[in-house]
């Protein structure tokens, strides 16, 4: 549907985790002050990408169900890119969806920070990662760390980023599919929002586990609750960020792939690899090398 001879390109928006997720405070303005550690995985979306010379800018085929094109992500993002930059080139931009909706697997954050990152260089605005994490914050606070490319311990409303050195690790990941409304986790009354700061040295020794709203998202909703009793036979399940999906991490391909055959059937479920950095990074390191030799 997006073949290569007719212009387009095709770059991974990879899916992510919160290998831990505390709220400290609130500021005066709302939001919620959060410590976390972003795991990015070697899977996710495909964003598909095609300059037009006449500025439109338009989505071609679906993308999330229901979710009007106006109110893409991906489409907001590369307004806002061709705006900042004052680009005059336009985008088609096609969306192979693999990341469930709702699951906080950070897909739409994903998604919106590929396609930044790619126009950035198709359309050669040269806004460089510092600038474009900037654009990815007015857009969500997860897309920063998607854009920058790098695992991560996270802090602010998840946008101050530093870069943290994970070890090798696979994920059994599985999807309730429960769109958990996360307004109303963040509102509920349970909700742990004064912990105390830890630091990144904290997670690194092992003392900085489990996701603040993993009690709240388990008394809600049955069905993640069901989940969380099939994988805790098979291992320490978690909840990533504030949707409903769940996870448990291995050192190893094998032993992820033994736990998976172990789950129940029926259980949306597949075995990821974590990754180093970002695909997208490899990808754009990738086509500025073919760029440069050709």
């Amino acid at each position: 549907m997006f073949p290569a001879e007719e212009g387009w390109s095709t770059w991974p928006a990879p899916a992510k985790l919160n290998l831990a997720l505390q709220i400290i405070g609130r500021r005066a303005d709302g939001y919620h002050l959060l410590q976390t550690v972003f795991r990015l995985l070697a899977w996710g979306d495909r964003i598909h990408l095609r300059p037009r010379p006449d500025g439109a800018i338009r989505r071609v085929g679906a993308s999330v169900p229901g979710v009007a094109e106006d109110d893409d992500l991906v489409i907001k993002a590369a307004k806002l890119l061709q705006k900042v930059a004052k680009a005059d080139q336009g985008a088609d931009i096609g969306v192979e969806k693999r990341i469930p909706a709702g699951g906080g697997f950070g897909g739409g954050s994903s998604d919106a920070a590929t396609v930044l990152v790619a126009l950035d260089h198709l359309w050669g605005c040269g806004l460089g990662p510092d600038r474009l994490a900037g654009l990815g914050l007015q857009l969500g606070a997860d897309v920063p760390v998607f854009v920058r490319g790098q695992n991560a311990w996270a802090e602010g409303v998840g946008e101050v980023l530093t870069p943290l050195d994970l070890p090798p690790a696979w994920y059994l990941l599985v999807d309730p599919g429960v769109h958990v409304p996360t307004a109303a986790l963040f509102a509920s009354p349970d909700l742990t929002r004064d912990a105390a700061p830890a630091k990144m040295s904290d997670f690194v020794s092992g003392s900085l586990l489990g996701n603040a709203f993993e009690p709240v998202v388990r008394r809600r909703e049955p069905a993640i609750e069901a989940v969380f009793q099939a994988l805790s036979h098979i291992g320490t399940p978690r909840l990533t960020g504030s949707g409903g999906g769940c996870f448990v991490e291995f050192a190893d391909r094998a032993a992820a792939e033994a736990a998976l055959a172990l789950l129940p059937a029926g259980l949306r479920a597949r075995v990821v690899e974590g990754a180093a950095r970002s695909p997208l990074l490899d990808a754009l390191a990738q086509v500025r090398g073919t760029e440069k030799n050709a």
